[in-house]
């Protein structure tokens, strides 16, 4: 079993190479729902339904969320009848959340439904949510705290960020099966996720970071920043609002407590020293997943690595 750690659009890359290079039955992804809210009364996870979308070979290749070729008729009739519908969501993405929003008010908990959603569109690999427990990523503005979907999406990640915090994690439990996936894997990948805002919230429900770190599985991450930005999306302006350095070394520092291999920009191959010193090992090549054979290109090379820094073989690993 591989346990993959994601959110965002550049981690569904990876999981779709990874998916493309193993068995995907033998992949474990822990999705972060710090993003999860609710719009037109529907719960939506954005983060779980890309992954699910992705692995189900439905997502939109362009935009790297949505549904390829969904129309958006409810949104625009929402917008019509005066309501505030700035975040996108297609037609058949609102079958996705209605469903879930029904499922959810029968009593149904997001990791069985989340279960559920994937079997019936023919995905494979287990798709976990970090928690059953609502947790809210929370982000603090020159002008007042925010969702993140507010700044990401509605603000279009303009405004000043001032701190990230999110509400909820002190208070909540891992979705059953991440610990156990994290103890018993054979390997663990950390994706290039927005370390603030994707995995942060991940790591900051109360026993999956010290699992981590108890773990024996070998733990390779892939840097989604190459020099001062990140490859897309606001994870410099957070990761420095969040205290670390923007850069492959402040990513290093956010995982040093249980990573041991990092892959970095080839344009980060001068970080390897400052890297190193915080006993992260370091590989410096071309990390960016333009199309599929990218993907599976650095798929293969985060396979190999895991297998190289294996401490007993690893029969999931081609």
């Amino acid at each position: 079993m591989i346990v993959v750690l994601t959110g965002g659009t550049g981690g569904a890359k990876l999981v779709e190479g990874l998916a493309g290079e193993i068995d995907p039955a033998e992949l474990t992804i822990i999705c972060n729902t710090g993003d999860d809210a609710v719009f037109h009364g529907l719960y939506v996870s954005p983060d779980i339904d890309t992954i699910t979308y992705t692995l189900a070979g439905l997502s939109d290749p362009v935009k790297g969320w949505g549904i390829a070729g969904d129309t958006f008729t409810v949104l625009e009739q929402l917008n019509r009848l005066g309501n505030d519908a700035w975040f996108n969501l297609g037609d058949k993405d609102f079958a996705t959340h209605i469903s879930r929003t029904r499922l959810m008010n029968e009593g149904g908990k997001l990791t069985e439904i989340t279960d559920r959603i994937r079997r019936l569109l023919g995905v494979q690999s287990t798709i976990l949510p970090m928690s059953d427990d609502r947790v809210e990523t929370r982000v603090t503005t020159t002008q007042g705290e925010i969702s993140f979907q507010e700044y990401f999406v509605k603000d279009r990640w303009r405004a000043e960020v001032t701190a990230v915090h999110f509400a909820g994690a002190a208070s909540s439990r891992p979705a059953p099966g991440v610990i156990a996936a994290i103890l018993n894997a054979e390997a663990i990948i950390v994706c290039p996720s927005n370390p603030i805002t994707s995995i942060g919230p991940i790591l900051a429900v109360p026993g999956i970071r010290s699992a981590l770190a108890e773990s024996a599985a070998p733990m390779v991450g892939v840097s989604p920043i190459i020099g001062a930005s990140a490859i897309s999306g606001p994870a410099h302006k957070l990761m420095l609002a969040s205290g670390f350095k923007a850069s492959a070394l402040g990513v290093a520092d956010c995982y040093r407590d249980f990573l041991d291999m990092l892959l970095v920009g080839a344009e980060d191959a001068a970080l390897r020293e400052a890297i190193e010193n915080l006993d992260i090992n370091v590989i410096a090549t071309d990390i960016r997943m333009a199309d599929r054979a990218h993907r599976r290109r650095l798929a293969r090379e985060v396979l190999a690595l895991a297998r190289k820094w294996s401490r007993k073989p690893l029969s999931g690993l081609p």
